[in-house]
């Protein structure tokens, strides 16, 4: 007898890139409204796995990669070690640049240890957010970079808006080898609603600071209130490493926390399809950045920022 079902595919892909050029984003739309993590199972990189897409027959697991940038210190030298890491351990690498931003020095950087330490990879571009260009400028950008790095596969897409995002999940899921599935689907969990509101926050936090506090910040949330009319309460805690980092986090008149709280509840409101009330308070902690436990938390080797 023989079997006629169709050849299961399963992989690991790393998205790499500078902060903020859109990599949460892209997961989110791939792995679809909720972000999906594995329960703590053995995992076979050492980057924490971030979200799994079905796609077809095709299970893509998705690593998780912190931004790449210049590491400074040992929480950033710990991040891009896990960074490099995962997109060396990966079947797949997609590297996500922004479109209007072009080729950065940080790009530059980026592709420089492509070269030495993904050589063996297959590494596929996708330039992001190309609403904001023209399309003349998309094509000399995509030409510049791939004259830098033979990518296999060039993909323009918006991952906030969805376009092209289909055809880069339909292309991943065809290049992953003929593997039987790493998770059966019932080990896939929701992660936490805390813990993505506190990611959430987290991002906005290091969007608006990340100039003057690229890592020295850590968000958790403290408390999560169901209300009678549907809506969620959420109490959370930004740690900084210092007394001046949180007059950097409060701004004059409490100004910035109020701008990033708002940005937040927006978002998280728009994650939950209800009301979100947060509540945000600044802490100094002052040794988080030299606690291995912390490290661990965030799916990091402390040892790696030695």
């Amino acid at each position: 007898m023989t079997d006629t079902a169709e050849p299961t595919h399963a992989g690991f892909v790393a998205l790499i890139g500078e902060p903020n050029a859109g990599k949460s984003t892209l997961l989110n739309r791939m792995v679809g409204a909720k972000v999906s993590i594995v329960t703590h199972k053995v995992q076979t990189t050492r980057a924490r796995i971030r979200g799994i897409a079905m796609h077809g027959s095709a299970q893509i697991v998705f690593v998780d990669t912190p931004g790449l940038f210049r590491p400074r210190r040992r929480l950033d030298r710990a991040m891009v070690a896990a960074a490099w890491s995962g997109a060396t351990d990966a079947d797949i690498v997609v590297l996500l640049i922004e479109a209007h931003r072009g080729m950065t020095e940080g790009v530059k950087a980026i592709l420089k240890d492509l070269s030495e330490k993904a050589r063996a990879a297959r590494v596929a571009l996708a330039i992001n957010k190309i609403d904001r260009v023209k399309a003349e400028t998309l094509l000399s950008l995509s030409q510049e970079v791939n004259a830098a790095f033979p990518f296999e596969k060039t993909f323009m897409i918006s991952a906030e808006k969805g376009y092209g995002v289909d055809d880069l999940k339909a292309w991943l899921a065809a290049e992953l080898p003929e593997d039987p599935w790493f998770y059966p689907e019932d080990q896939i969990a929701d992660l936490p609603l805390r813990m993505i509101a506190a990611e959430i926050t987290r991002e906005k936090l290091t969007l608006r600071l990340h100039e003057e506090l690229p890592y020295q910040l850590t968000v958790e949330t403290e408390r999560w209130e169901e209300r009678p009319d549907g809506s969620a309460r959420i109490d959370q805690i930004v740690y900084v490493a210092r007394d001046g980092h949180k007059g950097i986090v409060l701004g004059k008149g409490g100004e910035t926390i109020k701008a990033i709280g708002q940005a937040a509840r927006t978002e998280i409101t728009e994650f939950l399809g209800r009301p979100a009330h947060l509540f945000l308070q600044v802490k100094v902690r002052p040794n988080w950045l030299d606690e291995a436990e912390r490290y661990s938390e965030m799916g990091l080797d402390f040892k790696d920022g030695e």
